[in-house]
């Protein structure tokens, strides 16, 4: 957050775990990312492996799965007009910041 403060850059910050988050925005973040929901989600986290683990999914079901359960989206998510990046390790951040 630190980061993107000290940019000059026009960054809004979207909170996945507090703000809500429709389908529409969803599919909108990941046509910036140009990811599929499988790609997206976080299938080695504990919650998703006990409760989803054992079973293929269709995209649709992935985005559902997101949808209901948003502490299971990679984060943090940055993005920058129509485009957007995974924000992980944080030099990436300010790399694609840099880019215009």
């Amino acid at each position: 957050m630190e980061l993107l403060n000290s940019t000059n850059e026009n960054v809004e910050v979207f909170d996945l775990l507090k703000d809500s988050l429709t389908k529409e925005h969803l599919e909108e973040i990941l046509s910036f990312l140009e990811m599929k929901p499988s790609e997206l989600i976080r299938k080695k986290d504990t919650f998703f492996k006990e409760n989803y683990g054992d079973k293929s999914y269709t995209e649709d079901e992935y985005l559902e799965i997101m949808l209901n359960n948003p502490r299971l989206i990679e984060r943090p998510i940055v993005v920058k007009g129509k485009k957007a990046i995974i924000g992980r390790p944080i030099e990436l951040i300010a790399d694609f910041l840099k880019n215009k």
